[in-house]
């Protein structure tokens, strides 16, 4: 595993504390009233299934599935490699993955996103992201908008945004951010 910038170690553990803060378990159903469904009308959605502390996006992605949209969480393929979407339906059965995901079988059909909804500890006004350091995100993105429109929007709470975050080139920004209060689109 790569040398993690000290800068950013110091950043994810004030973010995580900062989280940690914003927890309300009614923010995930607000996500569905700021979700943009017109802008996105049709799309496929690569979605993904909350860690502990996360905004419960579950609620937005069945508001999604039964308003047709196709639904694909993210399986890990290995330390390196981007991330591998395959198909979701509400009640099916998810799988214990690394870093203590939950994720699809690897027979589900694989999907090709064309709004990935990205998960994050922090972001800024401008669409900077710090993810937890494994770089998938940041990887799958650039891999998919090679051969695809892909629009990346990051959901957290919204007192997850901070003043400024350490980047790197390698890091890709966000298209836009929804929070239990707003939609904002960065360009």
């Amino acid at each position: 595993m790569p040398m993690v910038n000290p800068p950013k170690s110091i950043a994810r553990k004030a973010a995580r504390r900062q989280r940690m803060q914003c927890q309300d378990t009614s923010a995930g159903v607000e996500l569905i009233r700021h979700f943009p469904a017109v802008q996105f009308r049709g799309a496929s959605i690569g979605g993904y299934w909350p860690l502990s502390g996360e905004i419960n996006i579950c609620p937005l992605m069945q508001a999604l599935q039964n308003g047709g949209h196709c639904i694909g969480l993210p399986r890990i393929l290995g330390p390196e490699l981007p991330l591998e979407f395959r198909l979701w339906t509400q009640g099916g059965e998810l799988y214990p993955g690394p870093f203590k995901t939950l994720q699809p079988a690897s027979t589900k059909p694989v999907i090709i996103p064309e709004l990935v909804l990205v998960p994050l500890l922090a972001f800024t006004a401008d669409g900077a992201r710090l993810g937890y350091g494994g770089g998938y995100y940041d990887r799958t993105i650039e891999c998919l908008r090679r051969n695809h429109n892909v629009f990346a929007c990051g959901v957290a709470y919204a007192g997850q945004e901070t003043a400024n975050l350490p980047t790197e080139a390698h890091d890709v920004s966000l298209d836009a951010i929804l929070t239990q209060d707003y939609f904002k689109a960065f360009s």
